[in-house]
């Protein structure tokens, strides 16, 4: 038996893409246009062929390739229409090049152009709010370092003086030592180059004579006695 052949489907003509609003008509009057001077011919083939071709052309080319999110794109289309017809007449019908493909490129191109520039703008933008944010990152840092260090010159002055009242305390010998100390170190405070614990205990033996675990004994009704100024000062009582 003869086999059967197989079916080919047709294939399908792709159909050509017609613009409807282009016509001939169109590109003559675009011709005639460039080669007049008259310019009552020049307005008439304008408004009855030009114009309606350029409006549609406009509207295809930006959303053909999505130039619909320009800002202000309605805007931007009216001035893309006046400035194809300031160029009109720079159109050389004798270069070969038909009218269509001519002012669908330099209509591309003006678009293009003015999506380039808002990228520009946007990132000028972007920069510009990046640096003010930073600016007022370092300027909220310097109030609120310029705030803090404030605090603290308030703090010390307030303790210098809720120390000096503890010497009119009833102290032994050795707590009112460690404590003539502490207010010699905290008067002197910006002669000291060395201020950790190790170097304030050296400190304070040596203005002192008393050795370490003399000191830190004498040192534990003060450091009481600072605690419940702390914690006044924190609560807004000092």
């Amino acid at each position: 038996m003869r086999e059967r052949e197989e079916y080919k489907m047709p294939k399908k003509r792709n159909k050509s893409k017609k613009n409807h609003y282009f016509t001939k008509d169109t590109e003559m009057a675009i011709v005639e246009y460039a080669r007049t001077d008259d310019i009552n011919l020049r307005t008439k083939l304008y408004i009855e062929h030009i114009q309606p071709a350029f409006n549609e052309l406009v509207d295809k080319i930006v959303y053909t390739y999505k130039f619909t999110s320009l800002q202000n794109i309605d805007h931007h289309k009216e001035d893309c229409k006046i400035w194809l017809t300031t160029i009109l007449d720079k159109y050389n019908p004798d270069r070969g090049t038909k009218a269509f493909s001519y002012f669908s490129v330099v209509t591309k191109n003006w678009f293009t152009h003015k999506a380039k520039k808002q990228t520009k703008r946007n990132k000028r933008e972007i920069e510009y709010g990046s640096v003010i944010k930073e600016i007022d990152i370092v300027k909220n840092g310097e109030e609120d370092s310029i705030e803090a260090s404030l605090e603290d010159q308030q703090f010390w002055a307030f303790l210098l003086t809720e120390v000096s009242k503890w010497s009119e305390e009833d102290l032994r010998e050795n707590e009112r030592k460690v404590l003539d100390a502490i207010q010699t170190l905290m008067n002197n405070i910006e002669q000291i180059e060395i201020f950790n614990k190790k170097a304030i205990y050296l400190y304070m033996r040596e203005i002192t004579g008393l050795n370490t675990k003399q000191i830190v004994s004498s040192l534990k009704r003060l450091r009481q006695k600072y605690a419940d100024f702390r914690k006044r000062w924190i609560e807004g009582e000092v």
